[in-house]
């Protein structure tokens, strides 16, 4: 600053005490562009280059209450969950070489009703599990990011955390405690790819 008023006084007395010639101070610069004379800017989109967005209704707001709560979270990852787990066990029995078998006669070649009847199960038995974790893991994590009030990957972890434990818990205080730390190391690893 110094420099700057010591060239403006003897740029000053060169040309006189003509204030139009005078320079443009740096601080004047800086007090237009990020002091308290700078122009407030309307945020408007349609000024910024953007499309502008209509106000939304009241209905459009319940909407998305209602997509945003809780319950519509789990209940979709539920069904979600439900299809995945049935494709996935229908997958794994069509691979699977013992499907259809019966263990009392092993050299009895099974019907193809048998085998579907065998898949059908299979892929139920994966549906039922599937849609459970998923449900519990969403409304798990849908509440402790309500609890919280932040979304980030712990509510993630916190989630896998609860969700291992009390599917790992039937099995005893250890299992509870593995299938803890599994399911938390799971949810990080899949947030960290995912953020």
């Amino acid at each position: 600053m110094a420099a700057s008023s010591g060239i403006s006084s003897t740029l000053g007395s060169d040309s006189g005490s003509n204030v139009d010639n005078q320079p443009i101070q740096y601080s004047m610069i800086l007090e237009h562009l990020i002091g308290d004379k700078r122009p407030v800017k309307e945020l408007n989109p349609a000024v910024m280059g953007g499309l502008p967005v209509p106000a939304k209704s009241d209905e459009q707001k319940m909407i998305e209450r209602g997509m945003e709560s809780c319950s519509f979270k789990a209940v979709l990852a539920c069904v979600g969950g439900f299809v995945l787990g049935g494709a996935f066990g229908v997958f794994t029995a069509g691979i699977d070489t013992n499907v259809g078998f019966d263990p009392k006669d092993p050299l009895k070649t099974p019907t193809a009703r048998e085998v579907l009847k065998d898949m059908g199960q299979r892929g139920m038995s994966y549906a039922k599990n599937f849609a459970i974790v998923g449900a519990m893991f969403s409304c798990t994590e849908c509440i402790i990011e309500s609890h919280r009030g932040k979304s980030d990957w712990k509510n993630a972890v916190y989630s896998g955390c609860v969700t291992g434990g009390a599917i790992g818990f039937r099995a005893g205080l250890k299992a509870g405690v593995l299938g803890c730390g599994g399911f938390a190391a799971f949810s990080a690893a899949i947030e960290y790819y995912l953020r």
